[in-house]
């Protein structure tokens, strides 16, 4: 098939959540499946300034493009995404893109992705790629379906394609006032979108995608139906359900190729599920790093996390500082965010240095040895669309202690005493967190069972060569 691709992010040329994950791998692993794949992104700053081998792409030098009564002009360069072939292009507007982060609040912040879905169309139109396929994801993309209905419904290049809408977090929407849809270049562009969805003077460019797309994807089967309820839609729940079966939940896959423990060369020893000698060592250089006391098999609690309330981080405010004055385990917390929960592991880590680690920021390597190096990794979140780092965990043999919501729900078996592979808890409240961590901290000293949950995380398979199979499947099912 020929699929066009367009994100607002991708790694490794720009991150700020598992959308740019998600943006890179399934490409990835669809185009090693065989299928032609035409990926775009904007070509931000940093990326520019980036270590990024990038090459002006023919015919697409200097395009000019009207965004409302302005006219712009946009390159397309290219670059090789790394373990691939995959070229991904990025587009070039240093008026729109050339900004000191990826995202803004600033006044022009809707031309900035209009100029991405346009740019990303008229490209396609250039290099005569007729796409099948057309997978567009969150709102800054969601105005495609829109524009294939309208402003090119008579190009014929575009006849036979269908449309993908990807909700990888329905929290962030894209509202913008109705006038700035008037930027879309669309005649009569009010016409095409309902007076209940324009009264208010404002247009939510998610919802419009959601209407518009042929089917609504989402990254897990359980957020899937989360969404569809008001207490998880975020005001867009009678929307879904009005799409019925059109919504599906497909649950992201796991890049194996960079978190594997067996061939992971960030750690400082590799091992296997038949071999943890290696995961002892990793233990032992975490707690080295942050200057923990390594006495008496100290379990570790590792935490690699955005610091949102989303998260769960208000809770581990209120259960936290109580776990740690009863019971003796060390915390190793990797994340940035907000400042009242940063302030909060730092004051944790004044009052227990030699058993709480916190790093301000984001660092990759740290990231991978707190789950090598962890024996329990917390993710204590009000909701989840996917999550990756409780699939990263146990892949590690790191037992994940999960909230029963989203993705988590979907890749997290509570242990019964024989089968399951991790902790899971109901509740959004302190104490369900504090006996999630009981529940866990009893059974680390359980060798036996310890090691049972560890062989069941480890045997788990959440690849994207496994997920991207259901990609493929949608994929013809729309075509067909």
């Amino acid at each position: 098939m020929k699929i066009a691709f367009v994100a607002s992010e991708i790694t490794p040329f720009a991150k700020t959540g598992g959308l740019a994950d998600v943006a890179a791998a399934l490409p990835r692993t669809l185009h090693h499946m065989g299928h032609e794949l035409c990926v775009f992104m904007p070509l931000y700053a940093r990326v520019r300034n980036g270590s990024f081998a990038l090459r002006a792409v023919p015919d697409l030098q200097n395009v000019p493009l009207k965004i409302g009564e302005q006219t712009y002009h946009f390159s397309v360069l290219s670059a090789v995404m790394p373990a691939s072939d995959l070229t991904v292009h990025l587009i070039d507007c240093p008026e729109l893109f050339a900004r000191s982060s990826i995202y803004t609040a600033d006044a022009d912040e809707h031309r900035r992705f209009i100029m991405l879905q346009r740019a990303a169309l008229e490209s396609m139109n250039i290099m005569e790629f007729s796409p099948e396929i057309l997978h567009c994801n969150d709102w800054h993309t969601a105005l495609l379906p829109l524009l294939l209905k309208t402003r090119y419904s008579n190009h014929l290049l575009f006849r036979r394609t269908r449309t993908v809408m990807s909700i990888h977090n329905i929290g962030y929407q894209g509202i913008f006032p109705a006038s700035a849809m008037l930027d879309l270049g669309i005649d009569d562009v009010m016409g095409h979108i309902r007076h209940e969805d324009r009264s208010n003077g404002q247009i939510n460019w998610l919802k419009e995608g959601i209407v518009q797309a042929d089917v609504v994807s989402t990254v897990s089967p359980t957020y899937a139906h989360e969404i569809c309820i008001p207490a998880g839609g975020y005001g867009l729940d009678t929307t879904l359900r009005a799409r019925g079966d059109a919504v599906i939940g497909i649950l992201n896959g796991v890049d194996y190729h960079s978190w594997n423990p067996e061939t992971d060369n960030t750690l400082p020893a590799r091992y296997t599920i038949d071999d943890l000698s290696g995961k002892a060592k990793c233990k032992q250089a975490l707690l080295a790093l942050g200057k923990l006391d390594a006495g008496d098999d100290l379990p570790v609690v590792g935490l690699v996390s955005r610091l949102a309330h989303q998260k769960g981080i208000g809770l581990l405010m209120d259960s936290l500082p109580g776990l740690l004055r009863t019971r003796n385990f060390a915390l190793c917390v990797l994340g940035s965010g907000d400042p009242q929960y940063v302030e909060f592991f730092n004051q944790l880590m004044q009052e227990y240095p030699q058993r709480v680690y916190f790093r301000n920021g984001y660092d990759e390597s740290l990231a991978h040895l707190i789950e090598a190096g962890s024996d329990m990794f917390l993710m204590p979140s009000l909701y989840e669309p996917c999550g990756l780092n409780q699939m990263y965990s146990l892949k590690y043999g790191t037992i994940p202690i999960v909230r029963n919501t989203g993705g988590l729900a979907d890749s997290v078996q509570m242990w019964d005493g024989r089968n399951g592979t991790g902790i899971v808890f109901n509740d959004y409240d302190a104490p369900a967190v504090n006996w999630a961590m009981n529940t866990a901290l009893d059974l680390y000293r359980q060798p036996a069972v310890w090691q049972q949950l560890i062989r069941n995380g480890m045997s788990q398979d959440f690849s994207w060569e496994k997920q991207a199979l259901r990609y493929q499947q949608l994929y013809q099912q729309l075509l067909a």
